[in-house]
């Protein structure tokens, strides 16, 4: 890649974030009557659902913190954040350190889901917004919630989710790929080399020569049945620029290789040769996976894979890993991006025809997309990178 197009590129994913994407959401999901955000906005930024989902609300916090503190001190971008802070202090967290997964425009609870992943991303938003403010007590807070997440992280049955008689145990990628992003958003000043340790080691269990399944036995060894052969190729993406993050600070080399060699080969097993795009799903035995949707292209595996591949090639030269970046690239501009109205589409069929028009619903919100446009102009703004 030359100087020139390094440039055009950062230029353009400037002017898609700062320009397409943040003024969408800035101007379409602010409730002004009960604060927060409405989540679920029609193509061209309508309400079409009043419902606040709470993992959204808070990544949305977590999002414009994130740009107030690191790329503009602009005063809309706090505002932002703080109206989705504060209507999650007032309204998202129960007594019992959990948190609703939905509630009502009012902020009255609709649903408590039984996992720990809205509790993660309260957690980013509220260590973000306290960075952002200065308040050491948000900060603190966060971690302590981390904490107990660490807790429940795996056994949820004390997240109300018991373990049957019948289930087999397994592990999920999730878990592991999630923990490391606390410890890299959350914990900055804690000495967490011990639970980094315990997330490399529960990764690597996922990996069996060239594949990384989403579930495995807690020994590492393969499942039985669909759930066994199961792969998802943005999760796997996601967790290994997540996991060479982490790795790269604490200079563990062989869990860089490994991260790279998860995004190398995640993009080569999840591609889809037909009609291009990343499958959601791919059943490692050949069968057709049992997911329905498993033949759609989805935006947040196409973001993610994005910044991954870019990430991969900054450090390694290595051409194969830019030609995985333009290729997502490419499929990305011709299938997601909407220029009447800005954002991104979500969903897409196999043949890469859009399914649905909102650009947010009960699963997308101002977190992929915006995240992985900023990290690519942010490592495009710091080249050259320094080769490990």
């Amino acid at each position: 890649m030359t100087k020139q197009e390094r440039d055009d590129l950062r230029l353009y994913y400037e002017q898609e974030l700062f320009e397409r994407v943040l003024p969408f959401w800035e101007q379409h999901s602010p409730d002004p009557d009960y604060r927060g955000h409405f989540n679920n906005l029609d193509r061209d930024g309508s309400v079409y659902d009043t419902t606040k989902h709470i993992w959204l609300q808070a990544r949305q916090v977590w999002m414009f913190s994130k740009l107030y503190r690191l790329v503009e001190a602009r005063q809309s971008w706090l505002s932002n954040a703080e109206s989705g802070m504060n209507f999650l202090i007032n309204h998202a967290l129960r007594p019992d350190g959990r948190v609703y997964f939905s509630l009502a425009r009012d902020g009255q609870p609709i649903y408590q889901q039984r996992k720990i992943f809205t509790e993660c991303f309260y957690a980013m938003a509220l260590s973000e917004y306290g960075r952002a403010i200065d308040h050491t007590a948000y900060i603190k807070e966060a971690a302590l919630m981390v904490e107990r997440i660490w807790d429940w992280a795996y056994d949820w049955s004390k997240v109300g989710r018991p373990a049957l008689s019948g289930a087999k145990p397994a592990q999920m990628l999730a878990v592991p790929m999630m923990l490391l992003n606390l410890i890299d958003e959350v914990m900055v000043d804690e000495d967490c080399s011990s639970e980094i340790d315990d997330c490399f080691k529960r990764i690597r269990l996922h990996v069996h020569d060239h594949h990384t399944f989403e579930f495995v036995a807690p020994d590492g060894s393969r499942l039985d049945g669909p759930d066994g052969r199961l792969m998802n190729p943005g999760h796997v993406i996601e967790a290994g620029w997540f996991l060479q993050h982490i790795a790269t600070k604490v200079q563990e080399s062989s869990m860089i290789e490994l991260s790279r060699n998860m995004i190398r080969n995640a993009q080569a097993f999840g591609w889809d040769e037909q009609y291009g795009g990343l499958y959601y799903f791919v059943d490692a035995g050949g069968f057709s996976p049992v997911q329905l949707e498993w033949s759609m292209k989805l935006w947040w595996p196409h973001s993610e894979a994005l910044y991954a591949h870019l990430l991969n090639y900054a450090h390694t030269g290595d051409p194969n890993d830019l030609a995985s970046f333009r290729k997502i690239d490419n499929y990305i501009s011709d299938h997601f991006i909407d220029p009447k109205h800005g954002e991104w589409y979500g969903y897409c069929d196999r043949k890469g025809q859009v399914t649905h028009r909102f650009k947010g619903g009960p699963y997308k919100g101002c977190f992929h997309v915006p995240r992985a446009l900023w990290l690519c102009w942010q490592l495009l703004q710091q080249w050259p990178i320094s080769s490990d």
